[in-house]
């Protein structure tokens, strides 16, 4: 599990620029699923039939990452830079980034009296170059830049870039692969631009008419110093989402998920998610609407280059996608 983690998490895909960590699921997954298709959009859906009269079952995981774009090269070859999904400059000063084309940078800053002050755009990317034109030989105008976060394996934890939400990404591949028989027909949507507006899930769950849709995704915990009170810790099991700023989880499905994690003696906690959001807000509306859910993974350092999560917790989350799909689902 660890090493699939790595795989998926060293990958490069910020928001629309997936098809290299595309190509990296599609080939994981092709063994474990009758069909595999790639949307307009860029989703990456697989197909697997269910031995009996059960759901249409919608599985969600988004592949993309945060990053950054380039909008200008100044005349010392410095690039400037504007956000892809939720980054925090306070996160970034001597941050590394790495583009598609293999270029590599730091993100430097200009001075700044008080860290209030620390804004996007007084930051810039020193790719080592000393002219624009050196830079433009690098990169261009447009280009996005992930960041440079190798994995580390901490033994009961580790860390790495992209856990948000790759470490979703290596649970439904893991579950595909433990998943015997299932009665449902199962939809496993690897989805793009999550971080830009929950995007991808918004055409695959129209595309899809799922009855059930459950997103896999991280989510932010309350148990290190003085953080914001929330309960939700690593290594206490899966987290089964009761509401985010985004939606508030269909109950029939939240209480059947509770009850196969008693029944199977699987590790869970309730998650109440004051902000942010995950894929399955647009699943729930997609058409005249769908039962939508989360199961999340406790995660610390959420949209850092360093995120952080728990193998237990990421064993329970298998454990129960696999036993909820495993059963009847009951609304």
């Amino acid at each position: 599990m660890k090493e699939l983690i790595r795989e998926l998490t060293q990958a490069f895909g910020p928001s629309g620029s997936e098809a290299p960590v595309r190509e990296t699921i599609d080939t994981l997954i092709r063994p474990l699923v009758k069909e595999v298709r790639t949307d307009a959009l860029g989703n990456l859906i697989a197909f697997r039939p269910g031995t009996g009269s059960g759901k249409r079952v919608m599985l969600a995981a988004h592949m993309d990452e945060i990053g950054v774009i380039v909008t200008a090269i100044d005349d010392k070859g410095f690039l400037r830079f504007s956000n892809i999904g939720g980054v925090n400059a306070l996160a970034l000063i001597g941050t590394r980034v790495v583009f598609a084309g293999g270029a590599a940078g730091v993100i430097g800053s200009e001075p700044v009296d008080e860290l209030k002050d620390l804004k996007l755009e007084k930051l810039f990317i020193d790719v080592g170059a000393s002219s624009r034109a050196a830079a433009e030989k690098q990169v261009g105008i447009g280009d996005m830049a992930a960041f440079h976060g190798p994995f580390q394996d901490l033994g009961d934890r580790v860390v790495a870039k992209a856990m948000d939400d790759r470490i979703g990404c290596a649970i439904l591949v893991q579950a595909l692969r433990e998943l015997q028989d299932s009665p449902h027909h199962l939809i496993a949507v690897f989805t793009v631009q999550e971080e830009v507006g929950l995007r991808g899930a918004r055409t695959s769950a129209y595309g899809a008419e799922p009855d059930v849709g459950i997103a896999l995704d991280v989510t932010r915990v309350g148990d290190t110093p003085k953080s914001r009170t929330m309960e939700v810790s690593m290594g206490k099991g899966a987290a089964i989402k009761v509401k985010d700023a985004s939606l508030i989880c269909h109950v029939g499905l939240r209480r059947h998920l509770v009850e196969v994690a008693k029944a199977h003696q699987i590790p869970y906690q309730l998650e109440v998610l004051e902000r942010g959001g995950t894929d399955a807000s647009s699943i729930q509306m997609a058409r005249s609407g769908v039962p939508a859910g989360v199961i999340s993974i406790p995660s610390r350092y959420i949209h850092t280059p360093s995120e952080m999560v728990d193998m237990a917790d990421v064993r329970s989350c298998v454990q129960l996608v696999v036993k909820t799909l495993e059963g009847p689902i009951d609304l």
